[in-house]
């Protein structure tokens, strides 16, 4: 049984996209469909002692209905890098394991200059992953050619290409997801319930929803077992 996640990229992800990440044999990035406005792709928030707090990419506004995740280009003009960099830190100062993370903030933040949304998120989520110990094989799904209708056809067709007969969504796929196209192409889907323990984390009330960052910064090498680690304890 072979393994794979079809996702598209976010901007430092919650801890359950590194979940799914973790379960799978191969991640798909799937980049090549319509990008949406105030999603997940250029926003994820944090949390301090005072509460959430949004970080969100600015990105170059020009027909931004009409184009695809991975040709969306960041807006530089604005000096956003710096101040997600100054907001982390200063919200984790107190944090113990900001010091650990903290050569990774800065490449991201202070020596990178990004230009392409899809290839920043992609490089922040692979950075985090090899963070946490994850080994699983990366793809872009416009690599491979692969056409299909939205029910999942298209799915199946890269589960072909990439000889993977199991497939693991989050919760709200089962909207939109042929249950009988996979049950005829001899591929199980399987859908991800979200559900993690509580860790010490700044302020309260407890915030699930927020960056893995937050994880990171707070567990350091406990982070894994508050995402997938305690269901093996």
């Amino acid at each position: 049984m072979r393994k794979i996640a079809l996702f598209q990229s976010n901007y430092i992800p919650w801890k359950g996209f590194f979940d799914i990440i973790n379960d799978v044999d191969v991640f798909v990035f799937y980049d090549d469909v319509q990008y949406t406005k105030r999603s997940w792709r250029t926003r994820n928030m944090i949390k301090s002692k005072n509460g959430t707090q949004w970080l969100s990419v600015p990105v170059v506004n020009d027909d931004l209905r009409n184009k695809m995740i991975f040709e969306v280009e960041i807006d530089n003009s604005l000096s956003w890098q710096q101040k997600h960099y100054k907001s982390i830190t200063l919200s984790y100062a107190k944090s113990p394991y900001l010091k650990d993370f903290i050569d990774n903030l800065e490449l991201i933040y202070l020596q990178m200059n990004w230009t392409n949304l899809s290839e920043m998120n992609q490089f922040i989520i692979k950075m985090i992953c090899e963070h946490l110990g994850i080994v699983t094989e990366f793809v872009n799904v416009r690599d491979l050619n692969v056409s299909g209708g939205k029910d999942g056809e298209r799915v199946i067709n890269v589960c072909k290409k990439l000889d993977c007969d199991y497939v693991i969504n989050g919760p709200t796929a089962r909207e939109y997801m042929n249950q009988e196209l996979f049950d005829e192409a001899g591929i199980t889907i399987a859908y991800k319930n979200y559900e993690y323990p509580t860790y010490r984390q700044l302020g309260l009330p407890f915030e699930h929803n927020v960056s893995v960052i937050d994880l990171i910064l707070n567990t350091g090498p406990d982070a894994p077992h508050y995402i997938w680690g305690w269901r093996e304890s």
